[in-house]
């Protein structure tokens, strides 16, 4: 959902290791890409035909747009900010040459001629190496933070720079910055050009390894957001790992990889994969080569991209990879060691949902925290019952739940972006005894219903459904559902108001008379709308009762997209009231803030959310040592004020939040202390969790003392059949 950048794609982002590659990796490896090599190819020009065919028909899109002038200078608009959002690139000389290509790409796409898109990315790349060349230049001498500057780092709703020598100053004020984090962090002069230089360097490297096919999706994903934001193409290698997430399997070695400096590096290995099961692998391992099968050549993979070498990984069950590794702690120049792999099929079980026990007084509160509506969509259509779903393994998760004899579930749903709408609707039939959950708007106005037709319920206690922002799509229609019908407290912030559904079109499903791999469209085909009638879309799910906001509706969400489909209402869909929450409310608050007001935790997240909102505001940072450094020593002082409370409190102390500003990039950090961060993270207090969990604690102790109260929020006496174990 966050808008596509494409030097993005270059990042040292970590891979699962999924099933056979779609496309090899190229002769040689992830060499350098130039200019001459920069040209569409005939796959291209015949999958881009495929897209217009799809996205200009609208027996398939939900508001198709004809593919005109018009429309080819919205692709224009947004393809320049793929490549250039923060405009510290092209000047507005570039922009105003562009303009020749503006109506243009309309009829490069028809024609099948994408010339126009990669002129501009090769304008951009030499930008990009001038930029870098320039960057690196002002390291020969040490800045001057004594003066009164500031550094504008929000760049996205700036003018083009209106000369090289006004860009020269925005990339002036950006090293500065970059130098005085280092200073600040104790860092020498000699230490800050090297970190510096290397930094920069890597950004020109990065770029230069895309190649056509990122090219391609890019500009064809700009064609795609300008029908509506959620339209979208992916390569082969996109649609594969998109399809591999969505499934929570995989067949492979079992690791994650990352990119690090020339190296590709284990970043995490998954618990009971083949990576794991020997002990021959550990975090932090670099690969420098790789062969096939017992006696295949090995391929040297260093400074190749990082999917290139995951193309090379990637493998059928059954079949063996060796892999030529360089340990953790073992200098670039040691001999590596060979490991030998036979790949198996992968659960991605830290993707799944999860469950938990919070303990509220004599109150046990399970939680199912689920990240994603998750579905094996290739077993599902060969009928396989044992097919990975949402929906089942939450089903599992909740007889369990049920035997460990809790009081009331909680469904995380926070960061939850969507995923399978039939999910949706079937994770839904846990809850409700048959009725309809969403209805569904589309092309050309007809309107159906998605019900649960199943009888019986997974869970017929007290529910809530924790959600923030972030949580879209599928985790909107479940919410939505769950409080039209009454049957739970929805908690936390409004969501993120994305009331529409996409479908998935493979490209390779046309005939034609090669085997290229063409990828994958997702497109917009219909609206969802509540069972009440109303939408989500843009106004997203209310909460019963609402947490401070970290991000609201201006910031990020359905309505900051400019050509987001409008929200409207149609008839409700006949279904039942299970219960009548309103009551309970007033109560459920003032209990609420009563005991926020003196809960730690809670505070401290609610100053930090505060504190972020204002620093983002800012959009500008000063440029002199003295404010910096006392800016330093200020939040340097509150961390310790809050240690200090925390340990008085008998509360544990979070040493990587507590510590200073290192000057690094995420990626510059040890591939350990990144997996160190990111342990630390999972295992920090969850304020919001508890509080849900407290709150439905509440509900229970008001219905159970009063039962006046209790036929005025249950007024169905009728209990619905509990599913068999």
């Amino acid at each position: 959902m966050l808008k596509h950048k494409l030097i993005a794609l270059s990042a040292a982002l970590p891979l699962a290791l999924a099933v056979a590659a779609s496309s090899a990796p190229p002769p040689g490896g992830s060499a350098a890409t130039t200019l001459e090599e920069l040209r569409p190819n005939a796959e291209q020009a015949a999958a881009a035909r495929l897209v217009y065919g799809i996205l200009s028909d609208s027996r398939y899109v939900y508001r198709a747009k004809p593919l005109d002038d018009q429309l080819s200078g919205e692709i224009h608009r947004r393809y320049l900010e793929s490549l250039d959002s923060q405009k510290l690139f092209f000047t507005q000389a570039d922009i105003t040459r562009f303009e020749a290509y503006r109506t243009r790409h309309d009829d490069a796409i028809k024609n099948q001629q994408l010339d126009p898109a990669y002129e501009i990315f090769k304008v951009y790349l030499q930008r990009v190496d001038e930029r870098v060349a320039y960057a690196r230049r002002l390291l020969a001498k040490p800045f001057d933070f004594s003066g009164a500057e500031t550094w504008n780092y929000d760049r996205e709703d700036a003018a083009w720079a209106g000369s090289s020598a006004e860009l020269d100053e925005a990339w002036r004020k950006y090293v500065k910055n970059d130098a005085l984090r280092l200073k600040l962090a104790g860092r020498s002069q000699d230490e800050i050009r090297k970190t510096l230089d290397k930094r920069y360097a890597g950004l020109g490297e990065r770029v230069h390894e895309l190649r056509g096919d990122d090219v391609f999706e890019s500009f064809m994903n700009a064609y795609a957001s300008s029908i509506d934001p959620h339209t979208s193409y992916m390569a082969p290698r996109s649609a594969e790992n998109f399809n591999m997430q969505m499934r929570l399997s995989l067949e492979g070695i079992g690791a994650v990889l990352q990119r690090q400096d020339e190296f590709v590096v284990i970043r995490t290995i998954v618990p009971g994969g083949p990576a794991g099961s020997g002990g021959q692998l550990k975090v932090g391992d670099r690969v420098v080569a790789v062969g096939q099968g017992g006696s295949g050549p090995m391929v040297d993979v260093v400074g190749w991209r990082i999917d290139d070498v995951v193309a090379l990984i990637r493998g059928k069950k059954g079949t063996r990879v060796r892999l030529d590794v360089l340990a953790a702690e073992a200098g670039t120049d040691a001999k590596p060691q060979q490991i030998s792999i036979v790949r198996d099929k992968v659960k991605l079980e830290e993707q799944a949902a999860q469950k938990r026990v919070i303990e509220i007084g004599d109150r046990r509160i399970g939680v199912v925290e689920l990240p994603t509506f998750y579905l094996d969509f290739d077993a599902r259509r060969r009928g396989d019952k044992n097919a990975r779903s949402a929906t089942a393994d939450v089903a599992k998760l909740l007889r369990e739940l049920r035997a460990e004899k809790v009081d009331g579930v909680v469904v995380d749903l926070r960061d939850n972006g969507g995923g399978s709408l039939l999910e949706a609707v079937e994770l839904t039939g846990l809850f409700i005894d048959q009725g309809p959950v969403v209805q569904v708007r589309e092309t050309g106005g007809r309107v159906s219903v998605e019900s649960d037709d199943m009888n019986g319920v997974a869970w017929d206690g007290p529910l809530a459904v924790l959600v923030n922002r972030s949580s879209a799509s599928a985790s909107e229609i479940f919410a939505a559902a769950i409080q039209d019908y009454g049957r739970g407290l929805i908690i936390g912030e409004p969501t993120f108001g994305k009331g529409t559904v996409q479908s998935l079109i493979d490209l390779d499903r046309f005939p034609r008379k090669d085997d290229a791999k063409f990828g994958q469209v997702k497109l917009t085909v219909a609206q969802f709308f509540r069972v009440d009638g109303g939408t989500t879309q843009h106004a997203g799910v209310l909460p019963d009762l609402e947490f401070p906001v970290s991000l609201d509706a201006s910031e990020y969400g359905e309505s900051t997209y400019d050509n987001a489909l409008p929200s409207s209402r149609i008839a409700q869909a006949p279904h039942g009231n299970l219960g009548n929450l309103a009551a309970l409310k007033p109560q459920l608050l003032a209990q609420h803030k009563a005991r926020v007001a003196t809960d730690r935790e809670f505070k401290w997240w609610a100053e930090d959310v505060a504190q972020f909102r204002a620093e983002r505001d800012k959009k500008v940072i000063s440029l002199n040592e003295a404010e910096r450094a006392a800016e330093r020593d200020r939040l340097a002082a509150e961390r310790k004020q809050r240690e200090a409370e925390r340990k008085a409190a008998g509360l544990a102390v979070d040493e990587i939040t507590s510590r200073d500003d290192d000057g690094l990039t995420y990626s510059e950090r040890s591939v350990a202390q990144q997996a160190a961060e990111e342990e630390a993270a999972k295992n920090r207090p969850d304020p919001l969790l508890r509080e849900s969990a407290a709150i439905l604690a509440d509900a229970l102790d008001l219905l159970s003392a009063d039962r006046q109260l209790t036929a005025q929020v249950l007024p169905i006496t009728r209990e619905p059949t509990v599913w068999a174990e």
